[in-house]
């Protein structure tokens, strides 16, 4: 039975899908000419799979409060004066996301360093390190402090909430890979950190890097000199994000439904809570923290669920066509488990639709902001559609 809220697959998003498919750019959408083939045999087994054509979609935007002190919206949300040293190179050269993110990636780790060193006891530091510093693209923070510069925000100011959002992912990914959770034994190339240090330990370097985030998002406001209004708005968002709204209701969820027949609107429940709204967060947060007027705010929020879903469709189709030594996790474990993901209800098909419709609309919610400024948040929902790993 299909509701109003669906949204069929039109012409122009299948347009935009083919687009996506014959994109040429330093991205290589993950469905090679290889991965294709896998994925064309993937569909042939999946008794489920259904056709693109027929397929509805179904996007869950509720509106979200995003104040404890409001403040008032403003008309127009052509605001642009970024004050990174990292957006120099805008000027001379066309834009860079390789350049953007590895710019971002060593301002956040170095900034990480300096926030996590090591200390006593040694082994929980140790621990939380390990993984904290075990790679990753930093996407995250890198949303944080694109959010600020497209509210033309001051990155320092922003930057303690963006490091304390990855420490807050890093915890989740702790957490996710123990015994009682996924249990799984890689994770970016490594082993993840309960196979090194523990169950109780990596249990608990998750939860010190839970508390210590909540710790810097506090400091840093305070040491920035941010309104106090901002600065509990972004710990309220980041905490709505980790909790009942988030991270924690999306495991349940996950959990609840191991063995179970789990439809879309199941499906998409897990992966907004447990993937998109973190990312939703992070972006938000880094507006917040910038002085960014609600309508801003509610632009980015919209921008960043649509990446954040996204991200985890890609990961469902990676988990097909990729192998273990290729995404640094353990690959094929979502067919292995027989767990929903949206190739499985979707079929191949029409899971490349549906990125391609997430796409588009990420894109549209930033054609109101200046379009220097948007570059880094339009190619970076182009880089996680056609990411590697």
């Amino acid at each position: 039975m299909i509701d109003e809220e669906h949204r069929f697959v039109s012409y122009s998003q299948k347009t935009h899908m083919l687009k996506i498919l014959s994109y040429q750019s330093s991205y290589a959408f993950p469905l090679s000419l290889t991965m294709a083939a896998k994925a064309r045999s993937f569909n042939q087994i999946n008794i489920n799979a259904t056709s693109s054509s027929k397929f509805s979609f179904k996007l869950h935007l509720p509106p979200r409060s995003t104040s404890l002190h409001a403040k008032k919206s403003t008309p127009s949300l052509v605001r642009c004066a970024p004050t990174s040293t990292s957006t120099v190179f805008k000027d001379k050269d066309p834009f860079s996301l390789e350049r953007y993110m590895a710019s971002k990636a060593m301002t956040v780790n170095e900034a990480l360093d300096r926030a996590l060193p090591l200390g006593h006891p040694e082994r929980l530091f140790e621990s939380m390190r390990y993984s904290l510093f075990a790679g990753g693209k930093r996407v995250r923070p890198m949303l944080t402090l694109a959010a600020c510069e497209l509210v033309g925000g001051d990155e320092a100011a922003a930057l303690p909430v963006a490091y304390a959002v990855e420490m807050v992912h890093t915890m989740s990914l702790i957490h996710d890979d123990l015994p009682c959770m996924d249990d799984d034994h890689l994770r970016r190339g490594r082993p993840t950190n309960h196979v090194v240090f523990g169950v109780s330990i990596a249990l608990l370097a998750g939860d010190a890097l839970l508390a210590r985030a909540f710790e810097h998002v506090a400091r840093g406001c305070t040491e920035h000199g941010m309104p106090a209004n901002c600065a509990l708005r972004a710990v309220a968002e980041l905490a709505s994000a980790v909790g009942t709204d988030g991270l924690v209701a999306g495991q349940v969820v996950d959990l609840a439904s191991d063995g179970t027949d789990v439809d879309l609107a199941t499906l998409e429940y897990i992966h907004v809570h447990k993937t998109a709204r973190l990312l939703e967060a992070a972006a938000v947060c880094g507006a917040i923290v910038s002085g960014g007027a609600d309508e801003e705010i509610e632009g980015i929020r919209r921008y960043a669920r649509y990446v954040g879903l996204l991200f985890q469709v890609v990961d469902d189709v990676l988990d097909v066509t990729r192998a273990s030594e290729q995404l640094g996790k353990t690959a094929g474990k979502d067919i292995a488990t027989d767990k929903a993901t949206y190739p499985k209800l979707m079929g191949m098909d029409g899971t490349l639709a549906y990125a391609a419709q997430l796409v588009a609309s990420a894109e549209a919610e930033l054609d109101r902001f200046d379009g220097t400024c948007t570059e880094p948040l339009r190619h970076l929902a182009h880089f996680i559609a056609y990411r590697q790993h």
